[in-house]
């Protein structure tokens, strides 16, 4: 079967930008595409964290992607200065633990400017390069989460089910025009972020492990990558039992 995605097995001389790229999922898909020969840029909020990890000749391009105008000028510099891009990646992300009734306006703007908005306005900056070029990549990283309503993800939860419906249109829209988009659901990652959960994680990885299955994801052409698959595919199937079974078994585990 023809995969969906054009596979890529070589990264030398690939020009990739991260963006969120100083530590979890992607600080370790840096270092992975790095030692594979890939031309890395890295982005993020933090330019001391990027500075810190990055090897010598990355690009190191710090801004906020709640910025658009920021983020504009980033692919302008990075355009510039490279010619092309091959692969944009999304890992920007923010989590705050959250239960209906313990809304929290400012972790819920957050979390929609920075995992959803932010993605929007590099969408802007990339997409009109890739179908001028009619190539290059797109890889989104969502989350499980994003399935069906969990316990304590209330503002994080939608914001990566809004991640995965946009990553099935971009697809729908950019692929006839030679544009790639890959969608990463992972499942529990050990990142600064999960540390804030305190409850058992079931199929807890590393972000190295991640950084693996999202790279044998795309040299497989695949459009979604999901992992780890002992958990996913019980999210996946969560997702499609019927109300009444799914939400006995989700307050058993908020209980």
């Amino acid at each position: 079967m023809k995969p969906l995605n054009p596979p890529i097995a070589d990264w030398h001389g690939r020009r990739v930008w991260i963006v969120g790229a100083s530590s979890g999922i992607g600080a370790a898909l840096a270092r992975r595409l790095s030692g594979s020969g890939a031309v890395l840029a890295l982005s993020a909020r933090r330019e001391d964290a990027l500075r810190e990890m990055a090897r010598a000749g990355e690009e190191i391009i710090p801004f906020d992607v709640r910025d658009a105008a920021a983020t504009r000028r980033a692919g302008e510099r990075l355009l510039a200065r490279w010619g092309r891009i091959d692969l944009v990646v999304y890992c920007a992300g923010v989590y705050t633990p959250m239960r209906a009734w313990e809304i929290d306006e400012h972790a819920v703007r957050e979390s929609l400017e920075i995992n959803l908005q932010g993605l929007y306005h590099l969408l802007g900056a990339v997409i009109p390069h890739f179908v001028a070029r009619r190539s290059g990549a797109i890889c989104l990283v969502a989350s499980g989460a994003g399935y069906t309503g969990l316990p304590k993800a209330l503002a994080y939860g939608p914001t990566k089910a809004a991640m995965i419906n946009l990553a099935q249109i971009l697809y729908t829209d950019l692929s006839p025009r030679g544009v790639g988009v890959y969608l990463v659901n992972p499942g529990f990652v050990a990142t600064r972020l999960t540390a804030k959960n305190d409850f058992d994680m079931p199929a807890l990885i590393g972000p190295e492990r991640a950084a693996e299955e999202i790279v044998a994801g795309i040299r497989k052409g695949r459009f979604e990558i999901h992992f780890p698959r002992r958990f996913t595919l019980w999210m996946r199937l969560l997702s499609r039992l019927p109300d009444r079974i799914r939400f006995y078994l989700l307050k058993r585990a908020a209980a």
